[in-house]
């Protein structure tokens, strides 16, 4: 696949959970700063995780801030790099609502909003706050037939055997001029399925060198073919881990789960994401410090150079 007439672009994953070297998550005001650090530094998305607690047996209980009151202020502290969710946890809120909060922060942000959907995994966290787990893929199918519409037509009537929402409309409706990009992340025949029926961009992770992103994209170029739409028709966006020199003391990664080495060495890595015709890199690293974050813009800038 031939690179794009449009340029890849690059954001970084915001920290809001608790941190291993600090031993407490960062305070908002940490996080805003981090973001318009992305933002001066040329970044051209920041994004946050959903999750409401991680748990292991025997393991004190490690928390996180709530996603998307962070994203929404975060859209209030920036002014124009895109917003996304990496990814929500459909189950965690009533669809119609979300659709309604999505739309608002769509309003709040100038359009700034990838919205990203996925069915959830983390059974501690589901039961923690009292969440069913069952039938999740069955769940996040019904959840689309109520939010895509939303978005994108500003109204819906359905009732199914998880979800209803009877008669709904989206009132204001800021979608209705700029409908929020919606990404689906996802690897299973089912989720395939459905990302080929209602995503705007398909999400695959967590790589480092692209060689696993071929084989990948072939199953999702298969369930484009049985719900007959073009793969070209739909985005990819990857998800890759990053390993900068200032975090050369914590455990290497084998090169096809982490990008590693100089910013030049980094860079070269994104230009053969971009050969292959990925339309947005979503960076993740063990820790993200203002340091880092320039080290990031500098590699991209050496990817576009």
């Amino acid at each position: 696949m031939t690179t794009s007439a449009v340029p890849m672009k690059i954001g970084l994953v915001m920290p809001i959970g608790e941190d291993d070297d600090l031993h407490r998550p960062p305070s908002y005001a940490e996080i805003r700063t981090l973001a318009q650090r992305a933002e001066a530094a040329g970044l051209d998305s920041i994004w946050v995780y959903d999750h409401l607690l991680f748990r292991k047996p025997g393991e004190p209980t490690v928390g996180i801030w709530e996603c998307w009151t962070i994203l929404a202020a975060l859209a209030e502290a920036t002014e124009h790099v895109q917003l996304g969710t990496i990814v929500l946890a459909v189950p965690f809120r009533n669809p119609a609502v979300l659709a309604k909060m999505a739309d608002t922060l769509q309003e709040i942000s100038a359009g700034r909003l990838i919205l990203g959907l996925g069915a959830g995994w983390n059974q501690p966290e589901f039961d923690a706050f009292g969440i069913p787990f069952d039938h999740l893929a069955s769940r996040f199918d019904e959840a689309l037939q109520i939010i895509v519409p939303l978005l994108r037509e500003g109204k819906v009537d359905f009732t199914g055997t998880y979800y209803s929402a009877p008669n709904c409309e989206l009132r204001p409706h800021t979608s209705a001029l700029h409908c929020p990009e919606i990404l689906i992340a996802g690897s299973k025949p089912r989720m395939l399925g459905l990302t080929a029926r209602y995503a705007d961009s398909w999400n695959t992770a967590w790589l480092g060198q692209p060689t696993l992103l071929a084989e990948r994209r072939a199953r999702l170029d298969a369930a484009c073919a049985e719900v007959g739409r073009d793969p070209s028709t739909l985005a990819t966006t990857v998800g890759v881990v990053i390993q900068p020199p200032q975090l050369a003391t914590h455990e290497q990664l084998p090169p096809e789960r982490a990008l590693f080495g100089s910013a030049e060495d980094v860079a070269a890595g994104f230009r053969r994401y971009a050969e292959q015709g990925v339309s947005h890199l979503i960076c993740t690293a063990e820790r993200v410090t203002p340091e880092i974050v320039d080290w990031l813009g500098e590699a991209i800038r050496l990817s576009r150079s």
